[in-house]
């Protein structure tokens, strides 16, 4: 159903509730309640039930099309055309209460109308009608209300998807609750009160009829009383319950869970809040995920729990090393597009071995990677686990590699920490096992199997992985006083 079928639904059903509630109040007063002394019945009916009929189909016809007219002037912000800045927001929001004027307008009517009407034939019968019209309209006003904002939500929904004002807009959850209090309580027992006060005055015959006017009054309070606290209660619990089920989504792990706005109170800013928090958590695990993809998981999680700070300690590490072979000349022979492919299935290639192997890819320094393996998490058998992804990683790149590379693998004490300055650092490793590792990827560029091992790596690995490998001389490396013995896989 469209808008327009939606207004004239609105206008309809609250004219019959008005309506429904007019002809209680006055049965309640021309047949259930006496007056001592006065007009019979008869007569009570005859000058009302004609008056009243008459009344009746005017306020329907005046009630519809005067809510009509109000509910399409609080729409005309969300039809094409129409402009949903905050004013126009403000007026969609405010719907429901606009309708109120109707409400409003009839019950006082009623009660002008009643009391004159009846003013000739009794005095305390007239101020009865006027006063008991009165409360009826108090309460068929409560009633619009509710009735009006559940029929309202699909545009409450519409004029808050754009934003949710800073303020609530609608009655909160404590008018409400006072509302519910109201139609259930105070108006019912206010009236209960009326009979009583006219029955110690002596307006009011002790009788039978006395007896059923109360119980009329108690039947209204539990039936009135019931549909307001259901109404109430639904207006707050089902946005909480929209919000529970989108925290169960979050908690599954779907942080793009997102919840309908459907509520202009504070009940609705809890709602728009929810929204943000997971917009935030969103956020935060893409910038998570990016910051892992720069710096590594296990520094990621590292930063993420302790902080940053600058400085570093001493810790026992392997380190990989491992660096494209003829680079210069590959760049010089094919287009630079070309080059960034193989390099990225390269280090695809590198960065899935190490991480199998318990490993990180510390750094890309253009065709070459820095590897770690035991910081910032310590392993069970960093040299191990270096010495095995050097192994699979060369049978990788011999056999299925975009590029050909030398890996060497060193291991020993390292500082592990961030570097640089305040405003910019990276987590990094430094020591003479990063410089002997570079330094074996040189000599590992022109050795079958392209992979080399300082002895000191061996001497750190179980003796299942040191098996594998075979010390076969010494070099001097560039930069070192003394020999190193090197290792190759057998």
């Amino acid at each position: 159903m469209g808008d327009e079928g939606t207004t004239r639904r609105l206008a309809l059903r609250l004219t019959l509730s008005n309506l429904v509630g007019g002809i209680s109040v006055f049965l309640f007063l021309a047949v259930v309640l006496p007056i001592r002394g006065g007009p019979s019945t008869g007569r009570i009916l005859t000058l009302n039930l004609p008056a009243g009929a008459l009344f009746s189909v005017l306020s329907v016809f005046v009630a519809v099309r005067w809510g009509t007219a109000i509910a399409n002037r609080s729409l005309a912000p969300l039809r094409p055309g129409g402009k949903i800045d905050a004013q126009g927001q403000r007026r969609v929001l405010r719907g429901p209460l606009a309708q109120v004027v109707v409400t409003v307008t009839v019950w006082s009517s009623a009660a002008v109308f009643f009391g004159l009407l009846n003013l000739p034939l009794d005095t305390e019968l007239a101020g009865r009608m006027a006063t008991a019209f009165v409360m009826g309209g108090l309460t068929a006003c409560g009633l619009t209300y509710l009735a009006g904002e559940r029929l309202w939500r699909p545009f409450t929904a519409r004029a808050l998807e754009g934003g949710v004002p800073l303020r609530p807009v609608a009655p909160g959850t404590m008018t409400r609750m006072l509302l519910a209090w109201a139609l259930a309580t105070a108006i019912p027992v206010t009236g209960i009160a009326m009979v009583a006060f006219g029955v110690l005055r002596g307006d009011t015959p002790r009788g039978n009829a006395t007896m059923w006017s109360i119980i009329f009054l108690c039947f209204v309070a539990v039936a009135l009383g019931a549909a307001a606290m259901f109404g109430v209660a639904r207006s707050i619990a089902e946005p909480i319950q929209s919000v529970r089920e989108g925290l169960d989504r979050v908690e599954k792990g779907k942080l793009d869970a997102e919840i309908t706005v459907s509520d202009a109170s504070e009940v609705g800013l809890l709602q728009a809040g929810f929204n943000r928090m997971g917009a935030g958590l969103r956020e935060r695990e893409e910038l998570r995920d990016l910051f892992g993809r720069y710096v590594g998981r296990d520094v990621a999680r590292r930063a993420l729990d302790a902080g940053v700070e600058l400085g570093g300690e001493v810790r026992e590490a392997a380190v990989l090393f491992v660096d494209v072979v003829g680079s210069t000349s590959l760049a010089a022979s094919l287009p630079p597009q070309e080059v960034v492919a193989r390099l990225n299935k390269f280090f695809a290639i590198v960065l899935e071995v190490v991480r199998a192997h318990g490993g990180w890819v510390n750094k890309f320094e253009g065709d070459a990677a820095l590897c770690i393996f035991g910081v910032p998490t310590a392993g069970d058998d960093a040299a191990g686990c270096a010495l095995a992804a050097g192994r699979v990683l060369a049978e990788r790149l011999d056999r299925d590699g975009p590029l050909e590379a030398g890996v060497g693998i060193s291991a020993g004490e390292v500082v592990a920490g961030n570097v640089g300055a305040a405003e910019r650092f990276e987590y990094t490793v430094i020591g003479d096992p990063v410089n002997e590792a570079a330094r074996l990827t040189e000599l590992a560029k022109k050795e079958r199997p392209r992979v080399l091992a300082s002895e000191a790596v061996l001497q750190r690995a179980a003796r299942a992985e040191r098996e594998r490998w075979d010390v076969h001389r010494e070099v001097v490396l560039d930069g070192r006083p003394e020999p190193t013995r090197i290792a190759a896989p057998v």
